[in-house]
């Protein structure tokens, strides 16, 4: 199902984009991770784009995260979002004090989620590529290389987060451009 829609979706794509074509089926099937790594990876940067309606449309999207185990996708982009803002500040900051200061956001999902703790690691690592926050990548990359995961398999998530971070916040899919779908896109290729 999520090949149909992937497939769909790259039929939109316009030339000037061409390598987002090449490179997203080749990355979705990299030995280096799992199926289940693949597809978190997708979902979670999909939803780190603020527009993670572009990979699952209408009814088939709230069927599929009602589902347990995609919601937990969704808790890895949802918990990264909130942290790589307030860790992307800190690091961007000069002031030294707020180091010093507690964060005081509460973070109850992460322990409990019910999914490999080297899956959860990836997604969140994902999505703080997408959102640049550099301290997060830091730390989530170096819990990986922790957990015995080689640099070719986090980069292989990173590459799947790249393409998704392309697809959810190209100029057509943004609201209020007055473009939608493939003609949207043909519109803006011209």
């Amino acid at each position: 199902m999520f090949v149909l829609i992937l497939n769909e979706l790259l039929e939109t794509v316009p030339a000037y984009a061409r390598d987002i074509k090449l490179n997203l089926p080749s990355f979705l099937s990299q030995t280096e991770l799992t199926e289940q790594q693949t597809w978190g990876t997708i979902v979670a940067s999909a939803m780190a784009t603020r527009n993670d309606d572009f990979i699952l449309p209408g009814k088939m999207r709230l069927d599929i995260f009602r589902r347990k185990r995609w919601r937990r996708r969704r808790v890895a982009a949802t918990i990264m979002g909130m942290n790589n803002i307030y860790y992307r500040f800190l690091h961007l900051s000069s002031n030294e004090k707020y180091q010093t200061i507690p964060a005081r956001q509460r973070m109850n999902i992460p322990r409990p989620h019910g999914v490999d703790a080297v899956d959860f690691e990836l997604w969140r690592t994902a999505v703080s590529a997408i959102n640049g926050c550099g301290a997060c990548v830091d730390s989530h990359e170096k819990t990986l290389r922790e957990k015995g995961v080689c640099e070719e398999s986090i980069l292989a998530a990173v590459r799947i987060a790249s393409v998704i971070q392309w697809l959810g916040e190209r100029p057509a899919r943004r609201a209020g451009d007055g473009f939608s779908g493939a003609r949207g896109v043909a519109a803006l290729d011209r």
